[in-house]
């Protein structure tokens, strides 16, 4: 934002503010004493109020400020807003029109107040043009930020939906698979209950019946469809322990083995190869006794 954008509307002000309040004091004390002592009063004001405002101004460009001045300065203005309030009031015709000019001093100074802050918050234009840069990546890192999010519930929705699918797939197999074994067995227990299949099979098995009952077959049993017990794996049998001295000589055979002599990794991996146990630690600490 351009320095003239700020000023310019506060001088116009000001210089109408002046025009008005000498206007009044000329129009109001006219009458009652003579021009000269009116127009003296009326510039006694306006010049009290640049005086002020230009000393003001001279601070602030040296980056100072006096509550002093900045309070004189107010105090002229407040001084021109009641001249004119007084002369509204007193007026015979168009007091609302006097009235609705009559906030223009105070105005003004607010209007010199904003651009006085204006100058304190004013940057260079490489600095707006960092600021701009800084924003701008900030706004890119958010963007990009927001898009690797939603990229990502994306893909965590498709893949829920996949895996529900597919758990839905197994559990209609499974359901299938339950109802076709449940019919199986459904039929196989008809066959087995029903009242030629004690003949049938008799005919059919006499050769094989036990001596005890000749003339009749074993009753057909259906088979068991229940749980099971877990056939335990045959326990290894642990080696005997090596001793200290005889892991050292056995780490040290297969170090020496080839030359150049082997590294720790080769040598582990060998002796395990060769049917020995023993701990990491133990091996480890076997080895560094050897190559000490």
């Amino acid at each position: 934002m351009k320095a003239w954008k700020t000023v310019l509307p506060a001088v116009a002000m000001t210089a109408v503010s002046m025009a008005l309040t000498l206007a009044v004091v000329m129009l109001w004390l006219g009458p009652v004493m003579p021009w000269l002592v009116a127009l003296v009063v009326g510039l006694g004001i306006d010049g009290g109020w640049l005086a002020t405002l230009a000393y003001e101004r001279r601070l602030a460009a040296q980056g100072d400020h006096s509550n002093l001045v900045t309070g004189v300065g107010w105090s002229f203005g407040l001084v021109a807003t009641g001249v004119l309030i007084a002369h509204a009031l007193t007026a015979e015709e168009s007091t609302g029109a006097w009235l609705a000019v009559a906030w223009l001093p105070i105005a003004a100074k607010a209007l010199w107040l904003v651009h006085s802050m204006w100058e304190r918050t004013a940057l260079t234009t490489g600095a707006l043009t960092q600021i701009r840069g800084i924003q701008q990546e900030a706004r890119d890192e958010a963007a990009v930020a927001r898009a690797r999010l939603r990229a990502q519930a994306g893909t965590e929705e498709t893949r829920l939906t996949a895996v529900t699918q597919a758990g839905a797939r197994v559990a209609r197999v499974q359901a299938e698979t339950a109802r076709t074994l449940s019919d199986a067995w459904s039929t196989l227990e008809q066959a087995r209950g029903g009242e030629g299949t004690n003949r049938a099979l008799t005919s059919v098995t006499v050769g094989v019946t036990p001596d005890d009952t000749p003339g009749v077959a074993r009753r057909w049993e259906l088979p068991v469809w229940g749980p099971t017990e877990p056939v335990q794996p045959p326990a290894l049998e642990a080696g005997p322990a090596l001793t200290d001295d005889a892991l050292d000589v056995l780490v040290d055979e297969i170090r020496h083995s080839e030359s150049p002599a082997l590294s720790y990794r080769d040598m582990a991996a060998r002796f395990r190869a060769a049917g020995h146990s023993a701990s990491e630690t133990r091996l480890r600490a076997s080895w560094k006794r050897v190559a000490a």
